[in-house]
């Protein structure tokens, strides 16, 4: 019934938008939203993808990494000198860089930056997480705009990683300057959070509410927020006077076309298709795969082009390794056996998807390790795999006793985000399996910002999300190191050995030694099996054919809003 209502909602929307205008507006693009955001505060600009994607509309970090890294708020790309120990990496500021109040962006709003990202009380564990390697900041006594980042160690990735945070005016919000007055070794310690220069900037930052106005905190890119009602939109005006049209011949990066941005937010995927039949959406990201095949076959949509790129995001199974009955990598991998990759492939992706063997997405060469098999859809190897991990199956289900505590019983609970049918369909393939095997799974569906909270919080078992890599950035500590199980890292692993590992894959010097590692870690994932990939996603769009300029991308969100612009001619 579902795939009938389906295609009957996609046939009327044909027919509909078959007798519209195929003219889009050339001052707003509308795109496709399928969930709201649940915060605009810089800090958390890593929250979700569509956070993520506004943030860098708003604020502008030192560098552009995208499939190439290349500068952005910075003059240039960076200098960098090494000591047997330390990166030195020098910055110079766009001389045409200004806040939206005329004054210039400098090095001590990039000092302050790096203060909040490390000022206990605030919600920067992740940011914390990924920029712990900058030791600290040297100004220039000559250059107001020049600085240099003393990072420990020296691992190549310091270069484009040092410059991949949005950069914060400290006027705004700390205009004495007595954060960045604090070094990052002082803000890092324990009684930090005691100090009356944390403890007014934590009051005055909180108070700012930046996560519904981030206009108390303006950024220095492109565009400003211009209205966010809940659940329905969100739209981003250019501002008048914006210092990136002062740079002649200004690179792409620099460029921002659309005098307005609009994201509706639209989570039903069939509502979402009858706007876009009905030239109320201009972009519509993230296709699903079977409504991209049905319209890139339809005679009525003629005027829309499709794309369909490679993408480094995965969807992916996580296990709760701090529940007693999850905490052995043996019944971590029993049960990832209990999913049929290539059905699920197959039956939610049209076959627009692909394999890998753990994190490391198969075109990121040299650093796949094909050595590795895939995980198989195995329910004999998963039995095999419980009894060696002690459980004993009994007409109740399976069972392992414990020295000093209550015998266990494998009952489980697997997590997802509701209104996405790729994970919906791995939930109920995962249940259905596990129920041949006598294993009681109960199915947890929930809005995003409660799916977000039960994974912070440990409340899951079983939990079904999305991951998103980077073909040269390969810091795992966020999602993986024990220092970590409070902020990115779900599953709540770590054990010596795998921080260890960890931590010297974000030290390696030499690509040499990076790819032997980042391979070693890949094997280390499969045989843990805290969080397995089930499959890579490919990214297709649809847009109207008259717009040019989405730059796309395998990397999040797929294109760029802010280069979109009428064909010539159009």
């Amino acid at each position: 019934m579902r795939q009938f209502l389906h295609g009957l909602l996609l046939l009327v929307a044909l027919g509909l938008g078959a007798c519209s205008s195929s003219a889009p507006n050339p001052d707003t693009i509308r795109v496709r939203w399928a969930a709201d955001l649940e915060t605009l505060d810089p800090l958390l600009y890593l929250n979700s993808v569509n956070t993520t994607q506004t943030i860098n509309l708003l604020y502008f970090s030192l560098l552009d990494n995208g499939q190439e890294t290349v500068p952005l708020l910075a003059e240039a790309l960076p200098s960098v000198r090494y000591t047997d120990s330390l990166t030195f990496i020098t910055y110079r500021i766009h001389p045409a860089a200004t806040w939206d109040n005329g004054r210039p962006v400098l090095a001590r709003d990039v000092a302050f930056t790096l203060a909040v990202m490390n000022c206990p009380g605030l919600p920067n564990e992740a940011a914390e997480a990924q920029f712990d390697f900058i030791e600290k900041i040297k100004y220039d006594s000559t250059d107001q705009r020049r600085f240099t980042f003393v990072c420990r160690g020296r691992s190549p990735e310091f270069y484009s990683a040092s410059g991949d945070f949005p950069i914060l005016p400290e006027y705004a919000l700390d205009p004495t300057g007595s954060l960045a007055a604090l070094s990052l070794r002082t803000l890092r310690m324990s009684e930090a959070a005691k100090l009356p220069a944390v403890t007014r900037f934590v009051q005055r930052y909180v108070g700012a509410q930046l996560n519904r106005h981030p206009g108390n905190l303006p950024g220095c890119g492109p565009y400003r927020l211009h209205q966010w009602q809940s659940g329905r939109y969100l739209s981003l005006q250019r501002k008048p006077m914006w210092w990136g049209d002062k740079v002649q011949s200004a690179p792409t990066q620099l460029q921002a076309y659309p005098k307005k941005i609009v994201f509706d937010i639209i989570p039903d995927e069939n509502t979402a298709v009858l706007a876009l039949r009905r030239h109320q959406l201009d972009i519509y990201p993230r296709l699903p795969a079977k409504d991209y095949i049905r319209l890139k076959e339809s005679a009525a949509a003629k005027w829309l082009s499709f794309y369909s790129t490679g993408s480094y995001e995965m969807v992916t199974v996580g296990f709760n390794t701090r529940r007693p009955m999850l905490h052995d990598r043996l019944t971590r991998q029993a049960l990832s056996r209990l999913f049929n990759v290539p059905a699920l492939i197959a039956g939610t992706q049209q076959g627009l998807a692909y394999r890998s063997v753990g994190i490391i997405a198969p075109q990121t060469k040299p650093y796949y390790n094909s050595t590795l098999p895939f995980i198989p859809y195995s329910l004999p190897e998963a039995t095999v795999l419980l009894r060696q991990a002690g459980w004993r199956q009994t007409a109740t289900g399976w069972h392992r006793a414990t020295v000093g505590a209550a015998t266990q019983h494998l009952k489980l609970t697997i997590s997802y985000r509701t209104g996405d049918p790729a994970y919906e369909a791995a939930a109920l393939q995962f249940r259905s399996a596990a129920a041949t095997l006598n294993i009681p799974v109960t199915l947890r569906p929930a809005e995003r910002s409660i799916f977000i909270a039960q994974l912070r919080n440990g409340e899951s078992d079983v939990f079904l999300h999305s991951l998103s890599g980077n073909p040269t950035a390969f810091n795992f500590a966020p999602l993986f190191h024990s220092q970590y199980t409070n902020a990115g890292n779900y599953s709540g692993f770590g054990t010596p050995t795998s921080d260890k590992l960890i931590e010297e894959l974000a030290a390696a010097e030499s690509q040499t030694q990076k790819i032997e590692l980042v391979k070693e870690f890949q094997q280390m994932m499969q045989e843990e099996s805290p969080e397995v990939v089930l499959y890579f996603l490919r990214y297709q769009t649809a847009a109207n054919a008259k717009l040019t300029g989405l730059e796309l991308s395998p990397l999040k969100p797929g294109y760029n809003v802010s280069t979109v612009r009428l064909r010539k001619g159009s």
